[in-house]
């Protein structure tokens, strides 16, 4: 059902979140917040391209 790519956006949501929590808690709050936006960002690129696939393949069946 998961392919490697929708690993890869996993990771680099995982990797975004822990570092804006860092960012956060340690003294950086406006960095914090602004690695912290990337989070709903990575996921929407990959929504995106996952769709663009689901797409792609239903015009060639």
């Amino acid at each position: 059902m998961f392919k490697l790519s929708d690993y890869f956006i996993l990771i680099a949501v995982s990797v975004s979140f822990v570092l804006s929590a860092y960012l956060w808690f340690g003294g950086f709050k406006d960095l914090g917040i602004f690695t912290a936006i990337w989070v709903p960002s990575i996921l929407a690129f990959g929504i995106y391209f996952k769709l663009a696939v689901v797409s792609a393949r239903r015009e060639v069946s």
